[in-house]
This record gives C-alpha cells, structure tokens and sequence, in this order.
C-alpha cells in the first residue's frame, strides 16, 4: 500500500546518500589519480606541516646598487610570486615577506625547483647590432653551424615566401611556414626561436648562431663595415653608486687595462695582438657583479669579458630599456643589442601550447598598442633600417635578427624574414614544465623587485606530526566525550549522532582525497581544525533538534507526528546556522591567504556535507525509529520526561498523548 500523499519516504533519502558513497569512494579508489595499494589510495595530499617540504628565501633589491624596496613593491613581488606558484598546480603554498627584502616561498613536497618562480620575468625584444665570441679564446674560432643542422638546406630564397606556400625552410631557419601550419623545427635543436602564428602577415624563425669568426678589429679602430656604436650607453647618466663602483673595477684592473678598454671601438683580436691580450687579462678575473657595472661597449668590446662572466650578473644588470645591452645565447655567442622596441607589458597574454607537429611553444598575445609596436620592430629588422645591424649580426638569409631576452637570458635570437602583424609564439625544447613556467611568468608581468635566491632547504614534519598527533589526539577526546554524553543523555537518540557524525567524517574524508588529486587541494593543521569546527558545528544542530522534538511530545503530540513537525521547525534553524557558518568560511577563504585559506576551504567543505548528511540521513532515519516501539519508551528513546508515562487506562493514556494541530 502506497504511503499517503506527501508522506516521507526514508528509504528513498538513504538510497541516495548511499549513491553518494558509492560514487564517491570509487572516485577514491579507481580514479585516475588513484596509484599504489588500498592504503596509499586513500592518503588525502598532506602539507608543508604534515609531511614537510621546500623552503626558498628571496632577497630583494630594485638594482644593482643594492638600495632595499619599497614596502608595496615588495608587497606586490609577493602577490605574483604567489600567482605564479598557484599556476603550477600546487596548493597549500606559503609565500610571505620576511622583513624588508625577503620573502619566503614553501610549498609541500621535498626537492622542489622554485627559483624559477622568483625570476624577474622582464621581457625585452632587442635588435641585435654586433655579435662577437663570448668563449674567451684567444685564437680566432671556427664558424659554427646553423643551430639544429650541421648542413642546412637551402630555402632557394631570401625573401619571404607568400603565405600558404609549401616550401619548406632550411631546418632552424626563419623561413615562414605554409599557412595553417607550424614551422619545422630541426631535430634536436636547442635553441628556441620565434615564429609568428599563421594568421600573422609573415613569420620569424630561429637563426643560427652568429659566425664566432667574424672579423675583429684592431685595438682603437673601428671596423668599416660596422656602424658606429650609439653613444646612448656609455654617455647615459649613472647613479653615484655605479660611478664609485665603475671607480673600484678601474682600480682592480688597473688604469693601463681600463685605458685600453676604454679607448676600443670594436671587439679585438687577441691572436693577432698578443700585449694587448695581457693587457686586458684583468678583466678576465672581474666577478660577475663587477663586470654588471660597466658600460655595454666595454663589455661588448673586450674579448676577455666571457659569456661565463655576463651570464652570472645579478638580476636586472640589463633592465633599462632605454640604454643597449650585452647578452649571451648559448654560452659563447655575445651580442651587444638595441634599445629595447617591444617590452613584456606589451604582451596581453601568454600560453603554453602545443603545435601542429606536437612541440610545446609558448603562444604570444600582444596588446594593441604593443602589437603596433611588434610590427613596427619586424619591419625596422627586416628592411635593417639605418644599417644598424652589422654582417656579424645578421642571419643565414641577410636578414637581422631580434633577440628575446628574459632578464638576463637571450631566450631565441631568430632572423626575421617578414613583417609580423599578427601574434607570435616563442618556441624550442620546451616540455610541458619549462613552457608553463616561462608562460606563467609573461602571464602574470614582471616582477617590480628583483630578487637574489638564498639557501633552499628542505624542511621536515616533525614538529608539524607531533602537533597532528596532539590535535588528533584531543579531538578524540572531545568527540569521544560527545558521544558518551549524547549516549547518557539521549540514549537511543545518541546512536542517531553517532552516525550522523562518522558518516559526515567519512563524506569529508573522501572528498579531501577526491579534490587533492584533481585541484590539488593539500590538507593542513589548519584544514585539520577546519573539520573538528564543523563536526562541532553539526553536534550541535542535533540539540536543536532533539530539544525542538521534546516540545512538540510536550504539547501533547505524539512522537510519530512529532517527528516531521519538529523537523519543519527545527530545519530553519539548522539550515540558517550552517549558512551563516558557510558564509563565513567564504568570506575567510576570499581575504586570507596561506594556512587559514586551507582552513577556510575545510571548514566550508564539511558544512556542506553536513547538511547533505542532515537532509539524507539524520531526518529519515529519525522517522524511522518514530515508527518503532523502542522510540515510545522514555528509557530506550531519551525523550525522558518528553513522553507522557503510561497510564493503567489505555484510552486515557492514548488521549492525553495524541494531540493532532
């Protein structure tokens, strides 16, 4: 027989909080993150504090001259690190400043990488001017060959090919590729280089590196068919400290070794002038901080300043993009490069991606004022307006060249063959953690502080595990002495808790290992104490009901009809404290950062899942015991005085316990 209209049906609530669980639990156990025995399926992600971790200190600086930051500068260096860190998939990460220059990053999970994460991130488009060996030798160096191939095919032509044509270009070249496809890119390869997307009115491809045996210049002559350099470097103002720095480096080399550098016009050739060689040794002992101080002429010019030396510079040596700048791609080819046309501001996004021939790049989405300025640049590069760039800096195809530079690195110095109007992609021996990475930096701007990595460290749990073993242990306590009261005082009703509280513990337990394995979710301390706040929270929603119910048996109701009305008056209350609790959890969870962020998050997690356990259990089953006998007895039920005592007269006794509203 069917129940009445609108009566509950228990059976069906239960049915699917037991859906639930099965759903659940075999996310748990058989998903796709699931690996290892039952045991280790069931282990949530744990945190910094629980299983320990990495530790990197940044010390911060605004140049070179060492002057501490600003407060917000420091502030806002923290926000993208942090950023940057949560862009990589790992959660729970702490990234705090520490004093006036540093800040801490610790993420969970021992031999973590993160000076990455604390890189500058400035990206500057230069045009290579000059190029000249950086290795050091004296003798004069073989030419290299053309980066991914020792014998490139030639592309039959210099010019640009239309687009949609199916030539195919000389393997690291910059020969634009048929519309719709990416450009090759020669096996092995590593050198990344810059192609522009298909859409884009022409392409740039990687160039080979500069010919290492390019003509040197005797000392004090200038090469005929170089361009003079621009002034702008050397004759821009310095501050005080880089002119009493400048003053120390002269009088470490010595003043016939400063005169000689001083007084060059283009790089030397050292085999041809063996004193001037031994003159300028000293440089060769300059430390990298020193060599940061000098002039882009100076550093450009004397043969003994090697890439070993400029690739080692503090973070932003080349950070004015109104002055040239020095910088090495590969290790050994050293170029001395324009003003910077196209800054990192310029791009309005940047994304990891993998192209047609299923190579990770890093796609580059310009703003419209910086793709003006990206085109602008090509088309200066590729018509070599003014003769800026020399035959040294120019590619395989006669064409100049525009360096990538992200901070102190060339990332890709490709030769540009057409002028790109379009965006552009950064591509070479990208896998999917180093694309990112570069991506997440370009995406989230550069830093407004750079930073110097300390000691990283490896830090354990111990402390963090004898704290979880001392809160586990009284939460235990605590909830063990809620059920014993629960069981004292309400008795048969105290099962209902019981239950009620394991199954909210095991819903809240399963979803933790569902969403550390899909959003990286990393249980703490913090989210520990989250959960025993909510399971406190949920205790207490069972007082207003029990005590709701006891009125109503009070009012002359009977138990069975008492239940649901009860129920009626008491869901608003429950459902009201637990919203305002959810509230808050979000609202804690939107302001804090760190620690109580993972607080937040537990806290919001096993409210709601308290109220699913609410709704589809603690209700149902109440009703069901209404219906048995064990519940009409004060001793067995724990509605104590509640119920009315028997009466040797059924019919008075019946009477004065059922009073329908």
């Amino acid at each position: 027989m069917a129940p009445p209209q609108g009566q509950m049906r228990p059976g069906r609530q239960l049915a699917v909080l037991g859906f639930i669980f099965v759903v659940l639990y075999s996310l748990v156990f058989f998903s796709g993150g699931a690996s290892g025995g039952w045991k280790d399926r069931l282990e949530p992600r744990l945190g910094l504090d629980l299983i320990g971790g990495t530790r990197l200190t940044l010390e911060a600086t605004n140049s070179i001259d060492g002057k501490p930051p600003t407060s917000a500068n420091l502030e806002e260096a923290r926000q993208i690190i942090e950023s940057r860190v949560n862009a990589y998939g790992v959660a729970e990460a702490e990234v705090v400043t520490e004093g006036n220059r540093n800040i801490v990053i610790s993420l969970p999970g021992e031999n973590r990488e993160l000076t990455d994460v604390g890189s500058a991130a400035e990206l500057r488009f230069r045009k290579v001017l000059k190029a000249a060996d950086g290795s050091g030798t004296v003798a004069a160096p073989a030419t290299p060959a053309p980066s991914g191939s020792a014998s490139p095919a030639p592309s039959g032509s210099a010019s640009p090919a239309p687009s949609g044509s199916a030539s195919p270009a000389p393997s690291g070249s910059a020969s634009p590729a048929p519309s719709g496809s990416a450009s090759p890119k020669a096996s092995g390869s590593a050198s990344p280089k810059v192609t522009g997307s298909p859409s884009a009115g022409g392409q740039g491809g990687g160039a080979p590196a500069p010919s290492a045996s390019a003509s040197a210049t005797p000392s004090g002559s200038a090469s005929p068919s170089a361009p003079a350099a621009s002034p702008s470097a050397s004759e821009a103002p310095v501050s005080q400290s880089i002119e009493e720095q400048r003053k120390a480096v002269e009088k470490k080399v010595g003043a016939p070794a400063w005169a000689a550098a001083s007084g060059l016009q283009a790089p030397a050739d050292l085999a041809t002038n063996p004193a001037l060689a031994e003159t300028l040794k000293p440089f060769g002992t300059l430390s990298p901080q020193e060599i940061a101080v000098l002039t882009p002429q100076m550093q450009f010019n004397v043969p003994t300043i090697t890439c070993a030396q400029l690739d080692k510079r503090p973070p932003a040596s080349i950070k004015d993009e109104k002055q040239q700048a020095v910088a090495c791609e590969g290790g050994a080819a050293k170029y001395l490069l324009d003003q910077a046309k196209v800054l990192g501001t310029d791009v309005k996004d940047a994304n990891a991606v993998l192209d047609q021939a299923s190579t990770w790049v890093v796609s580059l989405n310009f703003t419209g004022d910086g793709q003006s300025k990206w085109t602008e640049l090509t088309r200066e590069a590729f018509n070599n307006t003014g003769g800026g760039c020399d035959q040294t800096a120019l590619g395989q195809d006669g064409k100049c060249r525009v360096a990538v530079v992200l901070d102190n690195e060339i990332v890709s110095s490709p030769e540009i063959q057409g002028v790109l109007t379009g965006d552009s992609q950064i591509t070479g021996s990208f896998d999917n953690t180093s694309a990112n990475a570069l991506a997440s930096q370009l995406r989230y701007g550069a830093l407004p502080v750079t930073f110097v990595p300390q000691e990283q460290q490896n830090v354990t749990a111990t402390l963090g595990d004898s704290h979880l073993r001392a809160g586990l242990l009284a939460a235990g306590i605590g909830m063990l002495l809620v059920i014993v009261y629960s069981f004292f005082y309400y008795r048969l009703l105290g099962s209902v808790i019981f239950l009620s509280l394991v199954l909210s513990a095991l819903l809240v337990f399963g979803a933790l290992v569902v969403l550390g394995r899909s959003i990286g979710f990393t249980l703490t301390l913090a989210g520990i104490a989250g959960m025993i706040v909510s399971l406190g929270v949920a205790a207490d929603s069972f007082v207003i009901y029990f005590e709701r119910l006891k009125d109503e048996i009070r009012e002359g109701r009977s138990p069975r009809s008492a239940v649901p009305r009860a129920w009626i008056r008491a869901r608003r209350t429950i459902v009201s404290a637990n919203a305002i609790t959810l509230m808050s959890a979000v609202v804690l969870y939107i302001v804090s950062v760190g620690t109580v962020k993972g607080f937040a998050f537990a806290l919001g997690l096993a409210t709601v899942l308290d109220l699913v356990v609410v709704f589809l259990f603690r209700h149902p089953i109440m009703t069901m015991f209404a219906r048995t006998p064990a519940f009409l007895s004060p001793r067995v039920s724990g509605l104590g005085r509640a119920l009315p005592p028997r009466s040797a007269d059924p019919g008075t006794a019946r009477n004065s316990r059922v009073k329908e509203a």
